[in-house]
């Protein structure tokens, strides 16, 4: 489609903002909403509903509900596949819908809403369904005499929140395992982000999902999702978004009932191209478009770019220059490769970064201002630091948006110092020809992922998680499973 037929699209849509709860779109019992505004131009897309502590309660209680009664729970892994499958088809059936629903929301180009996440979206789903009736238990290996068997069953209720960067493929990854093994759940979306949440519980009783089994609740985090997190009948609850945040779930689960806890957190990924990597300009070239995509509000953005320094000239005349494919545009164009950062108080967050690498003394590449101003949306223009120093503040936190820091080092042993310099641990990568300094590197680096000659590949085959502060647990994959499951041990005593 054309630019002029998003617009069209867009201008027609209908979008529902209330709340799923018990298989019913409903307003929250205070009746009161926030407004869902478009990063895109500052356009209201809708009014959503506010819910509470009240609401959060309701949601569980269906959720509860339909487990202990096993309408889902107790139905068979092959028959939770094919819904599962189904809800795959339905999400691909209504990928325009799906795709323009997440750029208006959160400012994405609308070419990698359909290419990427509702394709991913749909994939999760389709894995996830097709991997359930393969999951088997085991016998242990006992005395003759006895029989003990290890099961997996389901969790229970599980709460999950997620983020506003992916916000339907987020709530996949959570969602699509937590189903599969026979869960109930309660889905929170990011206030900043709640539509593709809302469709995707609609898709999923259309595919036969029964009622009460796939919630959804609308609202801020403070309440809602502190009301999940304290909720004494939630059994699990999984979180992706930022370390202090989850510091906070950490804390409900202690004051509540230790329900189980997940977190895919921060990130302030290492990216270290070394003088061994012979083609520079493609390592220079990849890392841009890897920092630069999703105007960076990725937790796996390769934010700080550690290069020795006899490759480093080459490494920031070809970052510069492929960072002019990166123009922030129309989101609604399917030409555009950079869209919105999601809200105005996230944009300021952002720019006020340049002044503080300034402040501590990092040179000013390329950008650092705001774009677009004229459209009331969001842009902020690729972003690059060079000469900076791993203890600069740009270099430690964790900005979430199209900024690119630059740390020249002397030797692959200090590449691997600066690199693990951080509290956090999600992704990592580093360049080289050298198969024995690839080896010394990744393991060297403390980190869940780490890429090698490449950055940001991914498959649903593999886990994606971190060390340190960047949380607890694996999401995708088989892994992923555990986590919605609780280990029994039956012992049978077979006889004297």
């Amino acid at each position: 489609m054309t630019r002029e037929d998003w617009h069209n699209r867009a201008a027609s849509l209908l979008i529902d903002g209330r709340g799923l709860i018990d298989g019913k779109r409903v307003a929250s019992l205070s009746e009161e909403t926030f407004a869902s505004i478009s990063p895109i131009d500052g356009r209201l897309l809708t009014d959503v509903a506010l819910m509470g502590a009240q609401d959060v309660d309701l949601a569980v209680a269906s959720a509860r509900r339909t487990f202990e009664a096993g309408v889902w729970s107790g139905r068979a892994p092959a028959e939770r596949k094919a819904v599962l499958r189904r809800l795959a088809d339905l999400i691909r059936a209504h990928r325009d819908e799906l795709a323009l629903l997440e750029t208006l929301d959160m400012g994405k180009p609308i070419s990698d809403s359909t290419s990427i996440d509702v394709r991913a979206t749909s994939n999760c789903f389709d894995w996830y369904g097709e991997a359930i009736d393969k999951i088997y238990d085991e016998v242990a290996p006992t005395a003759a005499n006895t029989l003990a068997l290890v099961t997996k069953e389901p969790l229970g209720v599980v709460a999950a929140v997620v983020p506003w960067n992916f916000p339907m493929l987020m709530a996949a990854w959570k969602v699509a395992p937590a189903l599969a093994m026979g869960n109930s759940v309660v889905l929170k979306p990011a206030e900043q982000s709640s539509l593709t949440a809302l469709r995707l519980g609609e898709l999923a009783l259309e595919a036969g999902v029964p009622p009460g089994v796939f919630n959804v609740v609308t609202g801020l985090g403070p309440e809602v999702g502190r009301a999940l997190g304290l909720h004494m009948d939630i059994d699990g609850l999984f979180f992706t978004g930022s370390t202090q945040v989850g510091k906070y779930f950490m804390e409900y689960a202690a004051q509540s009932n230790l329900k189980k806890i997940g977190l895919e957190l921060g990130g302030k990924s290492p990216n270290i191209i070394l003088k061994s990597y012979r083609d520079t300009a493609h390592a220079a070239q990849t890392s841009a478009r890897s920092a630069f995509f999703n105007q960076g509000e990725m937790c796996t953005c390769p934010s700080r770019l550690i290069v020795e320094r006899a490759v480093h000239d080459e490494v920031v005349e070809v970052l510069t220059k492929t960072a002019a494919e990166f123009v922030p545009g129309d989101p609604l164009d399917p030409a555009t490769t950079m869209g919105a950062l999601v809200d105005h108080r996230h944009t300021e967050r952002v720019l006020g970064f340049v002044d503080t690498a300034r402040e501590d003394g990092a040179d000013l590449r390329l950008g650092g201002t705001r774009e677009r101003a004229e459209t009331g949306g969001c842009y902020v223009a690729p972003t690059i630091f060079d000469n900076v120093r791993n203890e600069m503040r740009v270099a430690q936190q964790e900005i979430f948006g199209p900024m690119l820091s630059v740390i020249p080092v002397d030797s692959v042993d200090e590449a691997i110092k600066v690199a693990n310099d951080s509290c956090y641990g999600l992704a990592s990568a580093v360049w080289t020809d050298d198969l024995s300094t690839a080896h010394h590197v990744s393991r060297g680096i403390r980190a869940g992922l780490v890429y090698v000659n490449c950055y940001d590949c991914d498959d649903m085959t593999v886990p994606f998680g971190g060390f340190k502060q960047s949380g607890i647990g694996r999401d995708k994959s088989l892994h992923a499973l555990d986590k919605y499951a609780e280990l029994k041990t039956t012992w049978i005593a077979l006889g004297r």
